[in-house]
C-alpha cells in the first residue's frame, strides 16, 4: 500500500471532478469575456480551478489525487472547453504536468505537493531551446520559451533545456521551477485563445537542485522513471508525449462542440434577412449542421477509442511500440481535422451574424484557428510520423522512440 504524504488528505473522486468541470461550463461562459481581455484567467476562475480539483485527475492518490482515468480527463478538457477555450488550453496543459511529475523523484514531488496538493503545473517542452549545465548540487538553466500557456495563475513551470557533455552530445532534460523564479514576458496578443496567457518565459542561470531534473527518457512511459519508486499507477507507464495531441485536442474539441451548440441554439429561433423565413427550414443549414454535428461526434468517439486502448494496454500491464505511440498521435491529430472542420461548417453557416465580437461563435473560430497551430494538431507533421513508421522508416521524434 503507498504511503500518504498528509494523513489529513482524501483521494479525490474522479466521476465527481468529470461533474465539477460539466458543472462549471456557465460559470467558464459567463468569465471568457474577461478572461480573454485580461489575457489570462480571473483570480475567480484560478480559484474555481483550484477549488474543483480538476487539474488532480491524475496526481498519484499519495497526494490526495484521483488517479483516474484517461477518459474522464478527455471528458474534463472537453467540459472546460465548452465554457471556455482559453480556460482549458490552460487546464490541458496543467492536467497533463501533473501526470509527468510522478515521474519526477520523490523529493521534487514532496516539494510540490506536500505543501500545494492543488499546484497548477504549467509548462511547454520544445526541445533545443534552453541551455542548461550542470553545476555543484544541480543545474543551471537559460534560456527564452514560447507559448508558456498559463504562465500566469501557474504554481510552477516546467522547462526543457540541452545539457551537453564534455564529448559535445547533448541531452534533453526537463526541469521545474516556481513561478516566481520565473521572468514572464508580455508578449501574448492574438487572434484566439486570447486568455490563455500563453505569454514568452524567460530565465538566466537559474539554479535547480538534481531532483526538480529528469531527462527525456524518463518521461518515454516505461515505469523506470525516479518516481516510479513511489508511484505505481498503471498511468505513471502510459507514454505521456504519445497522450498530448489527445487532451490538447479534447480541449480544442470542446470549442468545437460549443460553436456547434451555440450555432443549433440561434437557428432553431433565427429568421433570414432576406426572405423573414426561419433558418432552420433550409435544406443547405440543415445538411451543414448535420455534418458540423456528424463531425464532433466522430471526433469525439476517435479520441475516446484511442485513449481506451491505451488505457486497456497499461492496465494491463503492456507495453507500446513506436507505431503504437505514433498512430495514438496521428488519430488524434485527425480527429482534431475533424473538429475544425465542424467549426468551419458553423462559421459558413451562421450568416453575417458571426462576424460580430459579441457572438460567441465568433470566439469559438478564433480559438479553434490558434489551437489549429500547435504542433500536436498539425496534421503534415504528424501524418508524415505515422507514414514513416508504418514504410519501416525511423520516426524522426526522439520523445516517441524507445
Amino acid at each position: 500500500m503507498e504511503a500518504v504524504v498528509n494523513p489529513s488528505l482524501t483521494a479525490l473522486d474522479s466521476a465527481d471532478l468529470v461533474a465539477a468541470a460539466e458543472a462549471m461550463i456557465p460559470f467558464l461562459r459567463e468569465k471568457a469575456p474577461e478572461t480573454n481581455a485580461l489575457r489570462r484567467p480571473p483570480e475567480s476562475v484560478r480559484q474555481r480551478l483550484k477549488e474543483t480539483g480538476i487539474a488532480r485527475l491524475w496526481q498519484p492518490r499519495r497526494y490526495g489525487g484521483a488517479e483516474g482515468s484517461l477518459t474522464e480527463g478527455a471528458e474534463i478538457l472537453r467540459a472546460v472547453g465548452r465554457g471556455c477555450g482559453s480556460t482549458a488550453w490552460i487546464m490541458a496543459q496543467n492536467i497533463q504536468h501533473n501526470m509527468m511529475l510522478a515521474n519526477w523523484p520523490e523529493q521534487a514531488q514532496d516539494e510540490i505537493w506536500g505543501e500545494m496538493p492543488d499546484a497548477l503545473v504549467s509548462g511547454i517542452l520544445i526541445p533545443g531551446i534552453g541551455k542548461a549545465k550542470r553545476v555543484e548540487g544541480g543545474y543551471s538553466l537559460s534560456g527564452r520559451w514560447p507559448f508558456v500557456s498559463g504562465s500566469e495563475i501557474a504554481d510552477w513551470i516546467i522547462f526543457t533545456g540541452d545539457v551537453v557533455d564534455a564529448e559535445g552530445k547533448a541531452e534533453e532534460m526537463h526541469f521545474v521551477l516556481p513561478r516566481g523564479e520565473v521572468e514572464i514576458l508580455d508578449t501574448w496578443y492574438t487572434i484566439g485563445l486570447q486568455g490563455s496567457s500563453s505569454q514568452d518565459c524567460a530565465l538566466k542561470e537559474a539554479f535547480l537542485p538534481a531532483h526538480r531534473a529528469v531527462s527525456m527518457h524518463d518521461l518515454k512511459g516505461h515505469g523506470r522513471s525516479p518516481g516510479a519508486k513511489v508511484n505505481k499507477g498503471w498511468q505513471y507507464r502510459a507514454p505521456p508525449y504519445a497522450m498530448f495531441g489527445c487532451f490538447i485536442g479534447c480541449a480544442a474539441l470542446g470549442v468545437a462542440e460549443a460553436a456547434v451548440g451555440y450555432y443549433v441554439e440561434n437557428a432553431r429561433k433565427r429568421a433570414s434577412t432576406m426572405s423573414g423565413s426561419n433558418v432552420s427550414s433550409f435544406t443547405t443549414q440543415q445538411v451543414k449542421v448535420a455534418e458540423a454535428k456528424a463531425a464532433v461526434l466522430s471526433a469525439r468517439q476517435l479520441i475516446d477509442s484511442t485513449l481506451a486502448e491505451i488505457e486497456t494496454l497499461y492496465r494491463r500491464g503492456g507495453t507500446s511500440t513506436v507505431e503504437d505511440r505514433t498512430r495514438w498521435r496521428a488519430m488524434a491529430t485527425y480527429a482534431g481535422r475533424l473538429a475544425s472542420s465542424a467549426v468551419n461548417l458553423v462559421l459558413e453557416a451562421g450568416g453575417g451574424g458571426v462576424i460580430y465580437e459579441r457572438n460567441p461563435i465568433a470566439r469559438c473560430v478564433a480559438d479553434m484557428t490558434v489551437a489549429n497551430r500547435h504542433i500536436t494538431q498539425n496534421w503534415d507533421v504528424n501524418a508524415s510520423t505515422y507514414g514513416r513508421v508504418l514504410l519501416g522508416l525511423p520516426s524522426g521524434v526522439e520523445a516517441l522512440d524507445d
